[in-house]
């Protein structure tokens, strides 16, 4: 790999860091501060909330109590330095320098504190369950062996210790873009197991608490680790490019904020149940913990706002890195909070009731009331995921839109309404009555899955959005990548070539469809929230690029002619029809468990409710196809008049001297074949 040139104001000349030493001595002291802010947090919250008082039955000693959640801190902290890390490095630096190498530095060493704080965590978490007798004995190992590879808990740590492995030896030796893009992605993704740990798992509504937790992990770890790392690279920078990297940062900071407030309030209000749990240990520490919160974001308002733009001068260097000193501490107090409240009892209760229904031991929910006319409108089952994607889709396009109409530029309207419209339906999918009713009839969770493989992607196609992006964010001239330079890598990417061929992706959104039903991928997306989550994202992103492959504005690498396009399409209609067909056709249930052990008392009968199911994948499918024929057909009309008009302005423009040059050609034909006759006569006579 080539190393980038050196950046002129890579190194700080004399005097950039003027009050350097300040920024010196906190890169030494900021980390321990950090963890230092969160142990006091994290014991104090402990002893209070009740979260390593001695079991009644079976206590494995106050080492194992209060050690379990102070490793759990370790490797929730060291997360933070292994993903924040990353993902500020490859937003806000730039491959080749000394920054970047620190920050790849800085994660390689949080990955292998990540690795041993792990394996430390499932072993402390195996002997508080089972309050086993630690020795070198055969039964202490097969014990812990069982734990590891048969129970949820213990299958969640062994991953994540070898995820963690995995993250120490990638982060040692990758440095490009597009591997350090790949280890930050598996970085995040090491965190989702680790997010139905705790009580996510126990509480009611558990989807949500633990979406919510999930989300709140992935956001606090990438907003921390960021702000330490603005702290590590202080020195190898000069003040006018701290500047600048400070800016890109605080708005990863602005997001993640928003994230994690979000998911903080949502479980915090399943834990807490009703106002007057706050008069509770797991109460106190939630609000200690929202009050850290909201001092962070005064501290992210004043940065943006104020402190950066005049760091550039350097009139407020001391007052910025004060600033983040006490960030720095304020973010331990609620790291050491967080872990607290993971072993507190909350107020709300985690015990299942004594006597479930099917539905509640299938799903984790009651059953809901019969689903009517009037609830198809009324009824909501937020997914906190699709709640916050769906917000940050609307702000983004129409910030986008604002910012086109501010400098003077205009952006067609219809295009803003088929995205609004896209993403209302989407989040209407996602945490409405569908949503809501999905788990328990296998109508309505087809009737979803066609609105997000088929009509969400006719409505968000037309908006354009990677056309609108484009035009939008500014472009960076010092060799970082932005939202900019990372949309043009993923569009002219290789696999972008491959998945946008219309042939591809034709053949990916047809052929997933049945693969998905008829392989254990169904079951799987029944029982894990993951892969219901993982479901909704693939047929959502299928879709999306087999209607963009046919209709899209949006720039592809290569598209059909018109009528092979409508040859494409009128196949992937008869799939679609032949897949509902058959489904309408099923002599038995699919996942007949599941589907067929609700006992619900209301609706259509289970194998009923599946025939319902395949004609609405017939009927539902069908319609968004034929509005696709038709777009394509006025576009294939279209693209032949303005070749006409082409051709038009190009007669005009040269005088019709291709016409004048044909009919030419036809006069000399002519004169060649009179001649040819005439001499054929005289040779005659």
């Amino acid at each position: 790999m080539n190393s980038a040139p050196t950046h002129p104001g890579l190194t700080a000349p004399r005097g950039a860091s003027g009050r350097g030493g300040s920024a010196r001595v906190l890169r030494a002291t900021g980390p321990v501060l950090l963890v230092v802010a969160a142990l006091v947090a994290a014991v104090w919250a402990l002893a209070y909330g009740g979260g390593a008082v001695p079991l009644q039955l079976g206590d494995p000693g106050p080492a194992v109590r209060w050690g379990l959640p102070l490793v759990t801190m370790v490797v929730n902290l060291s997360a933070a330095g292994i993903c924040g890390t990353l993902v500020t490095a490859l937003f806000a630096l730039r491959v080749g320098e000394k920054p970047f190498e620190i920050a790849m530095n800085t994660a390689s060493v949080s990955a292998a504190v990540f690795t041993i704080a792990s394996a430390l965590t499932g072993f402390l978490t195996f002997v508080l369950t089972f309050n086993a007798t630690v020795g070198l004995d055969n039964t202490f190992g097969s014990q812990f062996g069982s734990w590891l590879t048969q129970t949820e808990a213990g299958r969640t740590w062994l991953i994540t210790t070898l995820a963690g492995a995995v993250l120490t030896l990638l982060t040692f030796a990758v440095r490009g873009w597009t591997l350090t893009l790949g280890t930050a992605g598996f970085a995040l993704l090491t965190l989702v197991p680790m997010g139905t740990q705790g009580h996510s798992g126990d509480l009611s509504s558990h989807e949500i608490a633990v979406a919510a937790m999930i989300m709140h992990m992935v956001g606090a770890a990438v907003w921390l680790g960021g702000l330490v790392l603005m702290v590590l690279i202080r020195p190898a920078l000069s003040r006018e490019r701290m500047a600048d990297v400070l800016a890109r940062y605080s708005s990863i900071a602005l997001v993640a904020f928003i994230v994690v407030g979000i998911s903080g309030i949502a479980r915090a209000a399943i834990g807490i149940g009703s106002i007057a749990g706050l008069n509770s240990g797991y109460g106190m520490i939630v609000l200690v913990k929202a009050a850290a919160l909201v001092a962070l974001g005064m501290f992210g308002a004043v940065y943006r706002t104020r402190l950066i733009a005049r760091l550039r001068q350097d009139v407020a260097s001391r007052r910025f890195w004060g600033f983040v000193t006490l960030e720095l501490a304020i973010m331990g107090i609620a790291s050491g909070a967080a872990v607290a409240l993971a072993r507190t009892p909350p107020p709300a209760g985690t015990e299942p009731p004594l006597s479930q229904t099917p539905a509640q031991i299938l799903t984790g929910s009651s059953l809901p009331p019969e689903l009517t006319v009037g609830r198809w409108f009324t009824e909501w089952n937020f997914d906190m995921a699709w709640l916050v994607i769906c917000g940050f889709a609307v702000f983004f396009y129409l910030a986008a839109v604002h910012r086109m109409h501010q400098r003077g530029d205009s952006w067609p309207i219809y295009r803003t309404a088929f995205w609004l419209l896209g993403i209302l339906t989407l989040f209407w999918v996602t945490c409405g009555p569908i949503n809501a009713y999905q788990e328990y009839l296998f109508s309505v969770h087809m009737v979803g899955h066609m609105l997000l493989t088929m009509a969400i992607p006719v409505l968000l196609v037309p908006g354009a959005p990677v056309t609108l992006a484009l035009r939008t964010i500014r472009k960076r001239h010092d060799g970082t990548r932005g939202a900019r330079e990372w949309i043009m890598w993923a569009v002219h990417s290789p696999y972008a070539r491959v998945v946008t061929n219309p042939v591809v992706a034709a053949a990916i959104f047809a052929v997933s469809l049945w693969v998905f039903y008829f392989t254990d991928l169904f079951r799987w997306a029944m029982y894990d929230h993951l892969g219901h989550e993982l479901m909704i994202v693939h047929f959502l992103i299928s879709g999306y690029l087999f209607v963009q492959s046919l209709v899209g504005i949006d720039p592809v690498p290569q598209r059909l002619p018109h009528s092979l396009r409508l040859v494409l399409l009128i196949l992937v209609m008869a799939t679609h029809a032949f897949f509902g067909v058959t489904i309408m056709m099923q002599s038995g249930l699919m996942v007949a468990e599941w589907f067929g052990s609700m006992g619900r008392t209301w609706g259509a009968t289970p194998m009923m409710d599946q025939y319902i199911g395949g004609g609405a994948a017939w009927s539902i499918g069908e319609i968004p196809t034929l509005i696709l024929a038709v777009v394509v057909g006025i576009q294939w009309s279209r693209s032949d008049a303005k070749l006409e008009k082409r051709r038009d302005r190009e007669a005009d423009r040269t005088g019709d001297a291709e016409l004048v040059a044909y009919n030419e050609r036809l006069a000399a034909m002519a004169a060649r074949d009179d001649r040819a006759e005439q001499h054929e006569v005289r040779i005659g006579g």
